[in-house]
């Protein structure tokens, strides 16, 4: 199994297959420690990211190169990440119900028997003994009624955590919300150039050094990854949106805190017309709280994950973007 891989979820067929019900109270990473600094009140606001050229990609892995000239032309980005508040408002102005909230369409799912097709999400639930399984994507674990109300089960909730990104939403989840506010998700392309914050060829959207000065500038996880996290960064879990600084363009939270989802098929590659929607596989981008040194480091402009467009976890949310003047 590639490490590099599975740091960023598992497929939802391959959850469900060995579906297994989780008790969140068990996950590692149900609450947020202390904040270390006090967070921006999120807002809609967006910022215009300038027309360039950039070196996309990196050489550190595979999948990340090789590196190439790209050039972008202007565009607006949402600031922040957009969050459980900022979600629950599209719920209940159209009665939309995303897709963890649904049974999966047994037409999607025909190697997966039908009676164990149930609404869920995954949930990522630390090895109780420390020691990493002989396949990672055992940390992940499809908990039946998961959703983005619920992230980490049916008795999770998100009140008090209204300023959170929202999570366990699909890319249909997030497309449909971004075109309610008449946007769209932004490409590869467009994320890893406004990530870069203007920082061209950097590792990271800050510089190279991944502490500058001593000071942790995303929500990552600090220490042995699975074992312990220090919270040397303040928090344990998902934080509220705008508590690191923002990057170059007064963007926040581009890396680390929840991986993004982008409208990119991964590797570009161009789906089958017989493929269901649902496993369509996108491009996601950031990297999120459960990315660390000594795991898959893939807190950095250039990092990016496989994911099937029906699949929903409890570290991937969304940003938009739109083009207008």
């Amino acid at each position: 199994m590639n490490r590099q891989l599975w740091c960023g979820g598992a497929t939802l067929a391959g959850l469900l297959g060995g579906l297994l019900l989780v008790d969140p109270s068990t996950s590692a990473v149900a609450s947020a420690g202390a904040a270390a600094t006090r967070c921006e009140l999120p807002d809609r606001s967006e910022i215009r990211i300038p027309a360039g050229t950039f070196l996309m990609g990196s050489a550190r892995y595979h999948d990340e190169g090789p590196v190439h000239s790209v050039m972008v032309a202007a565009f607006w980005m949402d600031r922040f990440d957009v969050t459980n508040a900022q979600f629950a408002k599209f719920v209940a102005a159209t009665g939309y119900v995303t897709d963890a909230e649904r049974r999966p369409d047994p037409k999607d799912y025909p190697e997966i028997p039908a009676e164990r097709l149930e609404a869920g999400g995954a949930v990522f639930v630390a090895p109780a003994d420390g020691r990493a399984p002989e396949d990672d994507v055992r940390w992940w674990q499809f908990v039946s009624h998961a959703n983005w109300r619920h992230p980490y089960g049916p008795t999770s909730s998100i009140v008090g955590h209204e300023n959170d990104p929202v999570v366990q939403v699909s890319y249909r989840d997030a497309l449909a919300f971004a075109r309610w506010t008449g946007r769209e998700l932004p490409t590869e392309e467009q994320y890893e150039y406004a990530a870069r914050g203007g920082l061209n060829g950097k590792t990271y959207a800050w510089g190279d050094q991944l502490t500058p000065g001593g000071r942790w500038m995303a929500n990552v996880w600090q220490g042995d990854f699975p074992n312990q996290n220090t919270t040397e960064d303040g928090y344990n879990g998902v934080a509220s949106v705008g508590c690191f600084p923002p990057n170059g363009y007064g963007l926040y939270d581009m890396i680390g805190n929840v991986w993004k989802w982008t409208s990119s098929p991964y590797s570009h590659a161009t789906a089958s017309s017989a493929q269901p929607a649902s496993r369509v596989v996108r491009t996601i981008k950031g990297g999120s709280f459960l990315c660390s040194r000594n795991y898959c480091r893939r807190f950095r402009p250039a990092a990016r994950q496989p994911e099937e467009s029906g699949f929903s976890s409890m570290h991937l949310g969304f940003r938009t973007v739109s083009r207008h003047p």
